[in-house]
């Protein structure tokens, strides 16, 4: 049975990878994306969220999200990882056709929450604050999703603690009193974060062969990830970039690629810290606990890789000979 999923995200570059990796596989329903603000402006994204639906014909409905954090000020788009506009040298046309639904993000997930209940996995890969709005507005989808899977935070496993401040991940320090509500809630979530995310990296070659071997769609991707290695080459030395987004889609598609630990998190949201991300896992009875009460999440802290990069080629080259005349 196909998994329906809400992709939440802040379509840059492997935002791109991750929508068009959940579209391609046969197991995932893609039923929504909702966008919000992060690697580009709200409207750049939505606007390149609106793109890939008219470019590759997806079945998904667009829902325009939030522009701004709960609480803390914006900290802008990151345009020199994602280009002025989230896809790099690569500017999405306005569509022609393709057009966002009526309703707000977060009203857009409670409704469809309430409309499918224990059916969709809500799959976050930018900052988390139209899912906190969501649950501001009806805490009662705690009950109706089926699973949260986000792409976000830093544990310091495997020598990973942060690629925006030394201890915080991007999408968490967007919004890190978002990220605690989300995290602290009363639902199952999944953190994929940097601690599994940068152990995992799509080389120049292997972009290089996809471009080759996935047709129209690994040209599109190839197009895409010029800019984004650009930045990884000159700013990290390397000759590829890290598979962050798409990581929370291959988690769905197979939770055996990762290894999983348990316990409470919770997020820093001030300070020289903000946006730090630390999971209790001890088990341990404290005098003063503010992890204790809440319910124990799941965060990734190994994943066989190898197998997840031959998940998404396997999966974009299938797709890309099945729409060939798109």
């Amino acid at each position: 049975m196909r998994q329906k999923i809400i992709l939440d995200t802040d379509p840059g570059i492997d935002d791109a990878m991750a929508i068009l990796f959940a579209e391609a596989h046969p197991n995932i329903d893609l039923v929504g994306i909702t966008t919000v603000y992060g690697n580009t402006t709200i409207d750049n994204g939505t606007r390149n969220a609106l793109y890939l639906k008219e470019k590759f014909q997806l079945n998904a409905d667009v829902a325009k999200g939030t522009d701004k954090p709960l609480v803390r000020p914006p900290v802008g788009a990151t345009v020199v990882v994602h280009g002025e506009t989230g896809f790099g040298d690569c500017h999405a046309s306005e569509p022609q056709q393709a057009t966002a639904d009526p309703r707000p993000a977060y009203q857009y997930i409670i409704d469809m929450l309430k409309a499918n209940p224990g059916e969709i996995t809500l799959v976050a890969v930018g900052p988390l604050t139209n899912l906190a709005l969501a649950l501001e507005a009806a805490p009662e989808i705690t009950s109706l999703v089926k699973e949260v899977v986000i792409m976000g935070g830093a544990f310091g496993e495997n020598g990973h603690r942060g690629n925006v401040t030394p201890y915080a991940e991007a999408n968490i320090h967007d919004d890190p009193h978002a990220a605690d509500k989300v995290l602290t809630a009363d639902w199952p979530a999944v953190v994929i974060g940097l601690d599994v995310t940068e152990e995992s990296m799509f080389s120049s070659a292997y972009l290089d062969a996809l471009k080759a071997d996935a047709g129209h769609v690994g040209e599109f991707i190839w197009d895409v990830s010029r800019y984004y290695l650009r930045f990884y080459a000159q700013k990290l030395g390397m000759d590829g970039c890290h598979v962050h987004d798409p990581s929370a889609i291959a988690y769905v598609i197979d939770p055996t690629l990762f290894t999983l630990r348990k316990g409470p998190v919770r997020v820093i949201s001030d300070g020289p810290a903000e946006g730090m991300t630390l999971q209790k896992y001890d088990g341990r009875r404290y005098m003063t606990d503010d992890w204790q009460d809440n319910r124990s999440q799941h965060v990734g802290v190994q994943v066989n890789s190898d197998a997840l990069l031959a998940l998404y080629r396997e999966a974009i080259i299938n797709y890309s000979q099945g729409t060939s005349g798109k």
